[in-house]
């Protein structure tokens, strides 16, 4: 029987083709939108197109993208550095402030306050990109080492 390793690496692999990142940007302002507009078979179908986003695409064919090395680099940072990707240090801190800020956009969405919902949607993307930024940064460095 094949091991979960053996599943994991392609898994990873086809994750980092740029076009697996940048596709899956759009998936919070289309939940937004399918919430605000009461839209569940929509937000279904953007669900499961969250969840076989990888299967999607291809390995890239080499590993310049920016979005690649955000897939990179995030593996790096859970697996060989062993972290956690919410908590109360640099930069985990990020996501943990981002899951309130998620959750207020999708409150907002669903009584209908655009403005807030548009304005928490963004606010949770910019700290998700602050995030991943940060570790391709910290990725870099090692790599560089």
């Amino acid at each position: 029987m094949p091991s979960l390793a053996e599943f994991e690496d392609p898994f990873w692999e086809r994750h980092s083709n740029p076009k697996s990142g940048w596709s899956r940007v759009l998936v919070l302002p289309v939940l937004l939108y399918a919430v605000y507009h009461r839209s569940w078979k929509l937000a279904g179908i953007t669900v499961v197109f969250t969840a076989i986003n990888p299967l999607l695409f291809s390995s890239p064919e080499n590993n310049d993208a920016w979005m690649t090395q955000v897939v990179l680099a995030e593996r790096w940072w859970t697996e060989e550095q062993e972290q956690s990707v919410i908590g109360v240090s640099y930069p985990n801190v990020l996501n943990l402030l981002n899951i309130s800020v998620t959750g207020y956009s999708f409150v907002s969405a669903y009584r209908k306050q655009p403005i807030r919902a548009t304005l928490g949607g963004l606010a949770s993307m910019i700290l998700k990109f602050w995030y991943v930024g940060s570790l391709v940064r910290r990725y870099d460095e090692e790599m560089c080492e």
